[in-house]
């Protein structure tokens, strides 16, 4: 029976080599379920600064206008009100 120390090592090495899977396995879920978090936190604070600059982008072409046309209304009586 000389191949039973060798059979009992293999059988060891499986049974570690399987711990080490599972491990891992668990590792990369945790992993991934940490990054979709990070994802969607990212993806909400990178819209919220989407929306505020469109409505910077708003205002100051709003400021712009209202400029303007105050701009053009005292130009047309000669700049008195």
């Amino acid at each position: 029976m000389p191949f039973l120390p060798s059979a009992a090592l293999l059988v060891i090495g499986f049974a570690l080599l399987g711990l080490l899977l599972v491990r891992v396995v668990r590792v990369l879920g945790r992993t991934r379920a940490v990054l979709t978090a990070a994802k969607a936190t990212f993806g909400d604070e990178t819209g919220l600064l989407r929306a505020r600059t469109a409505g910077l982008r708003v205002a100051v072409a709003q400021r712009r206008r209202s400029s303007r046309v105050a701009w053009a209304g005292r130009g047309e009586t000669g700049g008195r009100s």
